[in-house]
């Protein structure tokens, strides 16, 4: 009996670090992506000497949308807008930065200011299920954990079912991250905010940092594998076992 259980999780186990490998790999070069553009652009001034919060508030007029603020926030490419007091924060590299990457790292996330104020589907859609999302993230490993250790298929289930509304809180921010840049992208080029080769720095940039959402996406789908796997493997072997 031993031996089916081992031989089913050491099955899930090699299969997840198989795909772990490219995986990571992603994400390291995701990671390396955002910060080298990000770095690179923050170095380029645009032509008509637009702050990132002059951008983020052409990006908000031009949506019609008045009633965002827009403050500065300490860090690094910390900058992102707040559902809960309806505030755009944009990091000291960007708020008052003349700069290329400012411009469209600004004008990003204005672009989600104006998804809440057209009430956009998938936003509306991500912030239902930030509630049971939470409560996911806190509980589902440590079910795991207790289903794992006592052999429980009935706690390692319930864990799966909540670490999957992760990977589903993943899933649904993708299209409101992309989206948040096509309306970036859209406005920058619409309003003329940036110029010729300039747009196509700030679409590197966001094409950058959108790839670190793909690759959190693709790891927390992974780990769900892993755990599915596992627990099949498990329920297999279980009926194999009672008849023997």
């Amino acid at each position: 009996m031993p031996y089916y259980y081992n031989y089913g999780d050491f099955l899930a186990n090699n299969i997840y670090c198989v795909l772990l490998i490219p995986v990571m790999i992603l994400s390291l070069w995701a990671q390396a992506q955002v910060s080298g553009n990000f770095r690179r652009y923050s170095a380029v001034n645009n032509r008509r000497r637009l702050t990132g919060a002059q951008a983020a508030e052409a990006v908000l007029r031009a949506h019609g949308v008045y009633d965002v603020p827009i403050r500065s926030c300490r860090g690094k490419l910390t900058d992102h807008y707040d559902p809960r007091d309806n505030t755009i924060y944009l990091s000291d590299a960007v708020y008052n930065a003349p700069t290329i990457a400012a411009v469209g790292v600004a004008a990003h996330e204005a672009g989600h200011a104006v998804q809440y104020a057209e009430n956009y589907g998938p936003v509306r859609l991500r912030g239902a299920i930030i509630p049971a999302t939470q409560i996911g993230s806190k509980f589902s490993f440590i079910l795991l954990i207790v289903g794992m250790a006592l052999y429980s298929q009935t706690l390692f289930l319930a864990g799966i079912l909540l670490f999957s509304l992760t990977t589903l809180f993943q899933l649904v921010t993708l299209p409101v991250e992309f989206n948040a840049s096509a309306r970036a992208i859209q406005t920058i080029e619409g309003q003329g905010l940036l110029e010729g080769d300039e747009v196509s720095g700030a679409k590197r940039v966001l094409r950058a940092a959108a790839m670190t959402y793909v690759a959190a996406l693709l790891m927390s789908a992974l780990q769900l594998l892993r755990f599915v796997l596992i627990f099949l493997g498990r329920s297999n072997n279980g009926r194999r076992g009672g008849g023997r």
